[in-house]
């Protein structure tokens, strides 16, 4: 009896996305901040999301994850050759400081990446305006130093007309002088001055998914009368409101229910890089020999079309909509609040 309560006392592994997350929180709310300015677009994002999610997290994962951290600094924090700014006050003195500027963008890369980095939070659409009266070699330029999914999108919201000829001219860039540079830190700087009147965008779909899933009393009934007004909305809604990953947070009866309706190929494409509290709450749920033949399963699948992947979650939850609906389960449609 003590040998099992001994193996459940133990803390599940953490990714690394869900120590980093532990840590940041450890950290508190001014240094944590500091962090996350350091980060991508993509990694923030990442990172935050996670951070929301978590709850009643094991004292031992957060010493585990704190000593993971402790233990990567104390290997990362040796001396690794001169700071930019003692480079810059030598340089300066052996070369001039024209000459230092180039040799400096060249090992560290250039000073308008930081700030270009800034506009990653702006909207495609958005940058788009900002630069579509601009000469066809700085738009080039300007997309030139974006991250290259941001400036597809910028591109796919630019006219048309003129994006054969802007993409012609990035491909074209080599060496930019320093006059196009000046230019270059113009424009970005009157888009950074302008950055805080962009409109705001809100996920109204996913806000009153959120809402309707913590409605108490009869929310279907509130469903209906809402389909009644906008019936295509309601079906964003209604698969927002049974998003992939709320299977994490199922009670062991509602699993075991979703995997004798849901085929083991569908499920072994939908986990193909979900996140691992989906992917382990499913394993548990399953018979010992079921679940490694279930591993197997997903090994041998390969690699998946993000595109099939997405197709397999849709048709799946559509399943555990149905079974909910039937009243078959009760799904547990947002995170509760945890008592240790």
């Amino acid at each position: 009896m003590s040998s099992q309560s001994n193996s459940n006392d133990l803390a599940e592994p953490l990714s690394p996305v869900e120590q980093a997350a532990i840590v940041l929180l450890s950290m508190g709310e001014e240094p944590a901040a500091a962090v996350l300015r350091c980060l991508s677009r993509e990694e923030l994002l990442g990172v935050t999301q996670v951070m929301s999610r978590l709850s009643g997290i094991k004292v031992e994962s957060v010493k585990s994850a704190l000593q993971s951290f402790f233990d990567d600094y104390r290997e990362q924090s040796g001396i690794h050759g001169a700071s930019r700014t003692y480079l810059k006050r030598s340089l300066d003195l052996a070369l001039g400081s024209d000459i230092a500027n180039n040799v400096l963008n060249s090992i560290y890369g250039d000073a308008i990446r930081p700030k270009m980095a800034r506009l990653q939070w702006a909207s495609p659409k958005w940058i788009a305006e900002r630069i579509a009266d601009e000469h066809v070699r700085m738009q080039a330029v300007f997309l030139a130093f974006l991250p290259p999914a941001l400036a597809g999108e910028v591109i796919d919201a630019l006219p048309s007309a003129g994006r054969d000829l802007v993409l012609l001219n990035v491909a074209r860039l080599n060496e930019i002088d320093a006059e196009l540079l000046t230019e270059l830190e113009e424009l970005v700087s009157r888009c950074l001055d302008s950055l805080g009147m962009q409109s705001a965008s809100v996920q109204g779909v996913r806000q009153v998914a959120d809402i309707l899933n913590r409605l108490p009393g009869n929310r279907q009934q509130m469903v209906e009368l809402l389909r009644a007004h906008d019936p295509e909305m309601v079906s964003e809604i209604e698969a927002s409101m049974y998003d992939f990953f709320i299977l994490s947070r199922q009670s062991e009866t509602v699993l075991t229910r979703i995997i004798e309706d849901v085929s083991l190929e569908q499920l072994a494409i939908a986990l193909k890089g979900a996140e691992p509290a989906v992917r382990d709450a499913l394993l548990q749920a399953m018979p010992r020999r079921q679940a490694q033949s279930f591993e197997d399963t997903m090994r041998r699948s390969g690699p998946v079309p993000i595109s099939r992947v997405e197709q397999m979650r849709r048709e799946i939850m559509e399943q555990v909509k149905s079974l909910a609906d039937a009243g078959e389960i009760e799904v547990q449609l947002f995170a509760e609040a945890v008592v240790e």
